[in-house]
């Protein structure tokens, strides 16, 4: 299988997951309860940004695999993604993961699946 289609793959995955990550954000927010607006604001702002970045990786990743994955800039991207989602997978690991909805439990393996074929897809023929 070509290099290409193991980036892409990884790239529509995030791409994906992301986009997912954006609907559910008021339920989310709903399912704290009673807490103040500030405190919903900023659960708001975090759901929403983790997902974005999530779509940015995804779209970047993509976009430079599209220009030419043999670049070295390309090769940057490649290598920063897979730092950048290795550091959310850690994070989510000891924090989402603890928690009892599978959303959650989900995000370590996709981030870090995703940065695997973000790399092997960089590198390979």
């Amino acid at each position: 299988m070509s290099g290409a289609v193991w980036t892409y793959l990884g790239a529509f995955l995030l791409l994906g997951w992301g986009i997912a990550h954006l609907f559910p954000t008021r339920n989310v927010v709903r399912g704290f309860g009673e807490i103040s607006l500030d405190n919903k604001r900023i659960i708001t702002m975090e759901w929403v940004t983790e997902g974005v970045t999530l779509i940015f990786v995804g779209l970047l990743v993509a976009a430079v695999t599209y220009l030419d994955r043999t670049h070295v800039v390309s090769k940057t991207v490649y290598w920063a993604s897979f730092v950048v989602l290795n550091v959310l997978s850690f994070v989510s690991l000891f924090t989402g993961f603890r928690n009892s909805f599978i959303a959650f439990k989900l995000c370590p393996f996709i981030f870090s699946s995703t940065s695997i074929l973000i790399v092997i897809g960089g590198y390979s023929g």
